[in-house]
């Protein structure tokens, strides 16, 4: 297994295509859309590029996997959906994301979000990849709709676990809940503890560019700084605290609205422009 990750600098996520040496079948996990909220601009060029890889190593998109419905950067499942002709996968906690989310938005869809999805995947399924087979496990606690996936001493946690130095996802959006998250991050722990555990996001102090995608879960166990010597009441206590703090994301509410539709864009409307909700905190 060949994993290669694209690093998306304005949003500090990354991106992976994982492929079968055997058989140069691949998959894509979590692509990123490039999007500019300023001026509305969407472009596909974070996609384009991992397309450039497939194409140029003339390689078989199987899969596009995603672990959550990420509130940090619009998902490019759709594009490349569309250029590939590959199926989207997805937990099946999508449901609930959803339904969470409806009233926030006060949307009225006839489609439920299941709709814009090929696959909703349960906790113990597994994917093939050519001969490569990845196993999914529900990691919930970020949002009810995470998975990790799997596979020959890899695990990809989405946004569960970043860089030992840096922590753990936050557990304040709806749905969220500390303790789940928790005892997600234990079961990834009882993986073999050399697996190489691949994060969905790294944020660089600095301006070199050099960014973490990978650590080993040993280390996680052993240098966490949001786990090591918490119980799991104390890690509730300080997340809970550590979520009052952070700010919300930049692109949270157009990434909500586009990647519940597993990248898809609202119909436009009468004048043929298509628009994004955003709702007001009014004085």
């Amino acid at each position: 297994m060949t994993i290669e990750p694209f690093f998306d600098s304005a949003t500090g996520s990354l991106s992976y295509l994982v492929v079968d040496d055997a058989t140069q079948s691949c998959a894509v996990i979590d692509p990123v859309l490039d999007f500019d909220p300023a001026s509305g601009e969407v472009k596909t060029d974070s996609a384009d590029a991992i397309l450039e890889v497939i194409r140029s190593r003339a390689l078989k998109l199987e899969w596009i996997l995603e672990t959550h419905v990420h509130a940090d950067h619009l998902t490019a499942a759709q594009f490349l959906r569309d250029a590939t002709g590959a199926p989207v996968a997805i937990g099946e906690g999508i449901g609930k994301v959803r339904t969470l989310f409806d009233g926030v938005f006060n949307i009225k869809s006839e489609h439920a979000a299941e709709a814009f999805f090929d696959h909703l995947l349960a906790d113990g399924d597994t994917i093939a990849v050519g001969d490569l087979t990845l196993s999914v496990l529900a990691t919930p606690g970020h949002t009810p709709a995470c998975v990790s996936y799997y596979g020959e001493g890899a695990v990809f946690v989405g946004d569960t676990l970043f860089r030992p130095d840096y922590g753990t996802a936050r557990t304040d959006f709806p749905g969220g809940d500390a303790g789940v998250l928790f005892d997600s991050i234990g079961r990834l722990l009882e993986l073999p503890s050399g697996t190489r555990c691949y994060f969905c996001h790294d944020y660089p102090s600095d301006q070199s560019g050099v960014y973490t995608y990978v650590s080993e879960l040993a280390e996680q166990l052993s240098h966490n700084v949001q786990l090591k010597g918490r119980s799991r009441e104390a890690f509730i206590a300080f997340r809970g605290e550590r979520d009052k703090e952070l700010a919300t994301p930049r692109l949270l509410y157009p990434s909500i609205q586009v990647n519940l539709r597993a990248g898809q864009f609202p119909d436009p409307e009468s004048n043929g422009q298509v628009y994004l909700k955003q709702p007001l905190v009014l004085p």
